[in-house]
């Protein structure tokens, strides 16, 4: 199995949306320490309208709860309201009960009072990661149809189909695609496609993912005219819903 503990982490990026620039700096050292490509943002309106554009990158969020500009309980908030689920774990001085249903209730995905060990954040942000790939390999087993925009894809029968012309798929083929559409325009980073395509064997060589993405783009792209598979550098893939 392709695991986030083993695998290059050059493509998992990593917001730490911290004001206070002492912890700021030791989180992200530490987290660079294993491996993530680390971000480091001070105010929470900052954070939500990086987190919000089109290419944003980031698997994870480690998130604050006070913050300047906007609190990171509303971050989360507005994030899940638009439709934004990117992983959010979030850190607060405030360790009531209370306080961690309420963050919990806004979309966090999980909560750690400070302070705290790095062991414990960093098994926290594995248990995430993991929980991610695991959505990622959903669609595939369960044998789902997925649509994006004109494009649909049967995952069982492992064919595409653009309006009604059937394409014909491999079984990675289609595993990547149905990752990519169960995050119609997100960013996908590589190991995630490589859990859902790969799963319970050696990671694949550094090239084979791409090599497997041209073949599906052209298959369900470029015979069509259309440009719906991107590369985002230094992040993943992403499929968007309306191409230009």
């Amino acid at each position: 199995m392709v695991d986030p503990d083993t695998t290059a982490r050059d493509s998992v990026r990593v917001m730490v949306v911290e004001d206070e620039p002492k912890l700021a700096e030791i989180v992200a050292r530490a987290l660079a320490g294993q491996g993530y490509d680390v971000d480091v943002v001070n105010r929470g309106d900052d954070a939500l309208r990086r987190l919000m554009a089109p290419q944003a990158p980031w698997a994870i969020v480690i998130l604050d709860r006070m913050l300047p500009g906007i609190d990171g309980l509303e971050v989360c908030r507005l994030l899940r309201a638009a439709g934004n689920s990117t992983p959010v774990l979030m850190l607060t001085a405030l360790g009531s009960v209370d306080d961690r249903i309420d963050g919990l209730d806004g979309g966090a995905n999980d909560y750690l009072p400070k302070p705290f060990a790095l062991k414990e954040l960093y098994a926290r942000i594995r248990v995430l990661l993991r929980a991610e790939a695991i959505t990622a390999n959903a669609a595939v087993e369960a044998g789902a149809m997925l649509n994006v925009g004109d494009l649909s894809l049967d995952v069982e029968r492992l064919a595409a189909f653009r309006g009604d012309e059937r394409i014909e798929l491999r079984p990675k083929e289609a595993a990547i695609l149905a990752c990519l559409m169960e995050r119609a325009d997100r960013v996908v980073p590589r190991w995630v496609i490589h859990e859902a395509a790969w799963g319970d064997v050696d990671a694949p060589s550094a090239n084979d993912l791409d090599v497997h993405i041209g073949r599906i783009r052209n298959k369900v792209d470029k015979p069509f005219d259309r440009v719906s598979i991107e590369t985002i550098r230094g992040a993943g893939y992403r499929i968007r819903s309306e191409t230009p």
